[in-house]
């Protein structure tokens, strides 16, 4: 509220306003970027574990994307290995009580 009340007193400079207009087009598109990896990373490594296309992850780019792939992984069946079992692993798990 304090800034409106300034800028109607002193108005803007117009080459101080451009600057401003120039650094914000700048630095805009690496923020979107940085905040476009943050989402698509783990959202790859989570399509890839639930069996999916990892590539499914880039519906985090269009609108309401995110929505959409959280549904998917939410509602589909995941195609994940089973954990391997004890004698899979080639040892006893938990080890076996003494012999005497």
């Amino acid at each position: 509220m304090h800034l409106a009340f300034y800028l109607m007193q002193n108005p803007p400079n117009p080459e101080q306003v451009h600057k401003l207009a120039v650094a914000m087009m700048t630095i805009l598109p690496l923020v979107i970027l940085v905040g476009l990896a943050v989402v698509i990373v783990p959202f790859w490594f989570i399509c890839k574990k639930a069996g999916f296309s990892p590539w499914l992850s880039l519906l985090n780019i269009i609108p309401f994307g995110n929505l959409v792939l959280i549904y998917v992984l939410a509602f589909a069946e995941w195609k994940v290995r089973p954990a391997a079992t004890a004698e899979q692993m080639g040892w006893p798990f938990p080890p076996q009580p003494p012999q005497g």
